[in-house]
């Protein structure tokens, strides 16, 4: 059998993700107090970024994908390439011994939100000649990831980005593009990302950001009210679908997107298609007809977990088993119920990977009678 093949480019890291002890506190100010001691359990060591996330996964759903990251040579550099050769090889990472390793301390203790602390490492330096052309010859898609994390790519108004998403459509390849939160106060914060979105998406044929990191990006002033709106809590506790969602979604088709699909955590996430043309080149390089996908929208409600124990990787899981189940030739109605229904399973475990099913397992799980949620307000 002929696997699609898949590019993911961009982001890498190791996370490591210490296991709180259930029943423990879960306000942050009883956690996180001066001098405090807290026992945790074990400290589970997984890659991270989208380029093990979203790329790791697509292997697993039945893709050949080629992972392009970039680490250092040192010690979380080798466990990378370890944790990476577990799961099918390490083929196009990149080693550069002049930079350090990325990495995430991913704090998730049960029943609330996680804080990720952060080291872009070797990802600052990632650049278009980290690109080879070669590794592009042969593929059906071409995925990066978490551009607002890599500095090289996103200074000069996204110059970088554009640049290697040229390449991409050089070569033939359908594209998709996945964003990461923002801190507002580093040099990635300061930046004119409307400005970026107008110049990189007329090369991305699928653009899956998250919601909050996207409002962010294309209306800061939207963003900043449902702040405040949603007063300490998670943005996508309080969205609305025609207040919220579907103006944000008209401002990105109107800056250039073809495609869209916007993640909002735990409610599930928003798809919008365009017409026949917008759709022209992933028929072109995936094979597969698009008849049905266009003009199309929606909200895809969540399934409901059978446990929660971490939201690490749950949105690139789903863009995963978006686009694999794509390039497998399902139409757009299943594609979006294996989206959602594999970020369920990816929120049962701690990592990224280990909650995940095959998509045809997966499929005969959603027809056994998964619950869905309803967690968005219309």
């Amino acid at each position: 059998m002929n696997h699609p093949k898949a590019v993911v480019a961009g982001h890498i890291c190791l996370d490591i993700t210490p296991v709180f002890p259930e029943g423990k506190s879960a306000r942050w100010e009883d956690i996180f107090k001066p001098g405090n001691l807290l026992n945790v359990g074990k400290a589970e060591l997984h890659t991270g970024g989208a380029v093990a996330n979203t790329g790791l996964a697509m292997r697993l759903l039945g893709c050949e994908v080629s992972l392009m990251g970039k680490v250092g040579r040192d010690a979380f550099g080798s466990m990378i390439r370890d944790l990476l050769e577990e799961h099918g090889g390490s083929d196009g990472l990149i080693e550069d011994e002049a930079s350090e390793t990325s990495y995430s301390i991913v704090l998730a203790p049960p029943g609330m939100d996680r804080i990720f602390l952060h080291h872009p490492g070797a990802n600052d330096t990632f650049s278009p000649q980290d690109l080879p052309e070669k590794e592009l010859q042969g593929a059906n898609w071409f995925h990066f990831g978490y551009p607002p994390l890599m500095k090289q790519l996103y200074l000069n108004n996204g110059e970088g980005l554009a640049e290697i998403f040229r390449k991409a459509k050089a070569a033939g390849l359908p594209t998709s593009l996945d964003m990461a939160g923002v801190d507002p106060e580093s040099e990635a914060g300061h930046q004119d990302w409307t400005a970026i979105l107008r110049r990189v998406l007329p090369y991305v044929d699928f653009f899956v950001p998250s919601f909050e990191e996207l409002c962010f990006m294309a209306d800061p002033q939207k963003y900043h009210s449902l702040l405040a709106r949603a007063a300490g809590q998670d943005i996508t506790s309080c969205l609305s679908l025609h207040r919220d969602i579907e103006p944000l979604a008209d401002r990105v088709m109107e800056l250039g997107a073809k495609n869209l699909l916007i993640k909002c955590g735990a409610p599930g996430f928003y798809y919008r298609t365009g017409d026949a043309s917008a759709l022209q080149d992933i028929a072109a390089g995936t094979g597969k007809s698009m008849d049905g996908w266009q003009m199309q929208s929606g909200f895809e409600r969540s399934y409901r977990p059978k446990k929660i124990l971490s939201g690490t990787g749950a949105g690139d899981t789903t863009i995963a088993a978006f686009l694999s189940s794509l390039l497998q030739g399902y139409p757009l109605d299943t594609c979006c119920k294996l989206a959602a229904a594999t970020g369920s399973s990816c929120v049962e475990a701690y990592d990224a990977l280990s909650g995940l099913l095959p998509l045809e397992q997966q499929w005969e799980r959603i027809q056994g009678g998964m619950g869905k949620q309803d967690l968005l307000q219309e």
